[in-house]
């Protein structure tokens, strides 16, 4: 394990950034898969790289990785430009989904492959694959061939042979996707710690908003090639800076500009999550002074567990969607009649949005849409 925790002296000091991309740029004939992308990871970092498919967050790793070469601007690993140079030239390795682990070696063998392909001995190469295995809880494993193993321990052995050679930076593409709920859940867990433990970077891409926001430093959110924001999960959730990321991360309820007008005060669109929504069920139920009160009817009740999504018809356009305790479940009938208040700071401006107006009017009834 001392070994293992020596992985990552990530760099001299003098140089914090693990990776910087400089105007990176790659299509494929008419589509343009990444466009002038700029970003930079830290040492040490949990980084995320989230969007829908087709976003180019997969086409970014593989350009880091060297499996990719972009049309245009600059991949640098700890300072040094790498844009030109083959995958196995780059201090850094690869988790793909599906393991890749070799079927006719055992888990130790599978661990020990590229230390063996750079030539490490014998007794080195065993020391360190039982120093890894050890790392990622399967030090007893080395015997058993990758059959043998459920998914989640194939991804682990998968974590060990690519740490082993102890890269500066460890590339993960969608890691966790061929792995039940339960398990992926348990394995976000393992991935966090074992990141922590080591301190490599981690550059992990997904689509899964859940994966990101658990586990993540920052994340950076792409859309059509683009990127729309960077900030730390609470960041990117409590003030997404565009439309975009307000739907794809979280529920939420977009009030149009119209509506941020008459109900806010000012214009532009303005983003409020459904937790921060209170429903109120009898006129006499207090709100707080400043408070912005709509009405509306229940059109629609989903039980998910803890918590109910509850939809309220609040005017002409669409509904807004507010998250509901299970325990008030039977006071919400669809069709019944209710009161929504949130406070007014609750609902945040999207870029280029201008703040509302606190002497605005609070009773108007918003026309937002929940994404």
């Amino acid at each position: 394990m001392a070994d293992a925790m020596a992985i990552i002296s990530a760099g001299d000091g003098a140089n914090r950034r693990a990776i910087e991309l400089q105007h990176l740029r790659k299509t494929y004939g008419p589509v343009v898969a990444v466009a002038d992308v700029d970003l930079v990871i830290e040492d040490g970092e949990f980084f995320s790289l989230l969007g829908p498919s087709g976003s180019g967050k997969t086409t970014v790793l593989r350009m880091i990785a060297g499996f990719e070469r972009p049309d245009s601007g600059t991949v640098l690993l700890g300072g040094r430009d790498v844009t030109s140079l083959a995958p196995y030239d780059r201090d850094v390795n690869t988790v793909f989904q599906d393991y890749a682990l070799f079927p006719h070696m055992t888990v130790q063998e599978n661990v020990e492959y590229g230390l063996r392909v750079k030539g490490v001995g014998r007794a080195g190469r065993r020391r360190r694959a039982a120093e890894m295995l050890d790392t990622v809880r399967l030090g007893e494993y080395g015997t058993r061939r990758p059959n043998q193993l459920s998914g989640g321990q194939r991804q682990r052995v998968a974590l060990a042979r690519a740490l082993v050679n102890h890269p500066r930076v460890l590339l993960l593409d969608e890691p966790l996707g061929a792995l039940d709920l339960k398990l992926r859940e348990e394995m976000q867990i393992e991935l966090r710690t074992i990141q922590r433990e080591l301190g490599v970077t981690f550059v992990f891409v997904t689509h899964d908003q859940g994966e990101a926001l658990s586990m993540s430093t920052r994340v950076a959110v792409f859309n059509a090639g683009r990127l729309e924001q960077i900030g730390t999960p609470q960041e990117i959730y409590d003030r997404p800076a565009t439309a975009f990321v307000a739907g794809f991360v979280g529920a939420s309820n977009l009030i149009d500009d119209e509506m941020s007008q008459r109900i806010l005060g000012g214009p532009g669109r303005h983003v409020i999550r459904p937790e921060r929504i209170r429903v109120l069920r009898r006129d006499a139920d207090p709100v707080d002074h400043g408070d912005v009160v709509v009405s509306g009817s229940v059109s629609d009740v989903v039980y998910i567990g803890a918590e109910c999504r509850v939809r309220v018809d609040v005017g002409e356009r669409a509904p807004l969607l507010v998250g509901v305790p299970s325990a008030h479940l039977a006071d919400l009938a669809v069709g019944s009649e209710v009161r929504l208040t949130w406070p007014r700071e609750a609902a945040f401006a999207l870029a280029g949005a201008a703040p509302a107006d606190p002497d605005q009017s609070q009773h108007d009834e918003p026309q937002g849409r929940a994404t």
